[in-house]
Formats: C-alpha cells, structure tokens, sequence
C-alpha cells in the first residue's frame, strides 16, 4: 500500500470515527445537547479536526442519515429474493417497522427532524437522494403487485406513497409509545 492510499484510508477511518462519536453522543444526549466539541471530545480530537471533515453538525446529521438509509436499503435488497410482490409488500413493510423500533432515534434523524434536509437545502440540492431511493424500491414492488392484477384502478405512485406514509405513521406511534393498550403487539423477528 503506497503513501496516498493509506492517507486516503486514515482519512476515510476518522470521518468514520466522527459519526460513529456523534450518533453516540446523539442517541445518549439528544440531537439537540450534542455540539460539535462534544463530539471531538468524544473522539478525543480537536473541533477544528471535525470541521476539516464536516461543514457544521447538519452536515454530520446528513451523514448519519445516509448511513440510515444505506443500512435500510440494504435490508431490503435481500427481499427482492421473495417471488410474490404482495409477500414482499408485506415483508417490506415488516422489515421498515422493525428497522424503526430497533433503531429510534436513527429513524426519526432518517425520517422526521429536519437538520438533513436543511443540509441539503444549504448546498442548493434540491433531491433527497435517500428518500428517492427508498420511495423507488417501494414502487418496484407496487408496480408488480399492479401489474400481477391486485390494486385494481389504482394508480403507481399515489399508492405506493400510501403505503408509505401507512407505515411511516405505524412507526411514529411505535416510537412514541402511542400503541400501549392496544390488543395488537408489534412483532419483530429479532
């Protein structure tokens, strides 16, 4: 391994040392708490060390919800093994819902707070990658269910938005603790 790649790889093991001390100083403090020097004194480096890696902390949020989404992507890739789009619709669905409750504080940083796309906003992209991504793997399945004759007159993306927001709104309330009393129970496969 010559000179530059090693300094390419010790570059690409601290950025990943710097979001793996924010997401834990996020998940024990809150988003809110957690400032750019605590992160370095979580990684035990300067804060001028984070700025030469990241613009400001909606640029580490961005990153860790990258990562989310890249984790989430990846669970679902291994569904598009499953034959039957309904089953896999319902796998889909069952596999967002577990990622959800596993990962709390991850999904509402993928999902619901805004620093991400505020990113975004600030370097002038006007897509979200991510959620782009995740939406089109969604309506390749719906697109199958369609075509294989369930959801008669109904269109593509109006409904595969449905199904999204369905379970979006599922995982809110599991996450805010707004399903207790009911008879059902979340099952997971963890």
């Amino acid at each position: 391994m010559g000179i530059a790649e090693r300094k390419a790889r010790d570059k690409e093991n601290l950025r990943a040392l710097i979001l793996q001390g924010a997401k834990k100083r996020f998940v024990e403090q809150g988003i809110e708490q957690t400032t750019i020097r605590k992160i370095a004194e979580e990684i035990n480096y300067s804060v001028g060390t984070i700025y030469v890696y990241f613009k400001d902390k909606n640029a580490i949020l961005h990153a860790l919800h990258s990562q989310g989404f890249s984790e989430l992507g990846s669970r679902f890739q291994v569904l598009f093994k499953v034959k039957d789009p309904m089953e896999r619709l319902r796998s889909i669905g069952r596999v967002y819902l577990e990622f959800a409750v596993e990962y709390p504080d991850m999904y509402n940083l993928m999902l619901n707070l805004k620093a991400p796309i505020e990113f975004l906003n600030a370097i002038h992209t006007e897509e979200w990658n991510e959620g782009k991504a995740t939406f089109n793997l969604l309506k390749t399945t719906v697109k199958e269910c369609i075509d294989a004759g369930h959801f008669k007159n109904h269109q593509l993306e109006p409904l595969a938005f449905m199904f999204w927001s369905l379970v979006h709104g599922m995982c809110s309330l599991a996450i805010g603790q707004r399903i207790k009393g009911l008879i059902w129970k979340i099952q997971t496969t963890s």
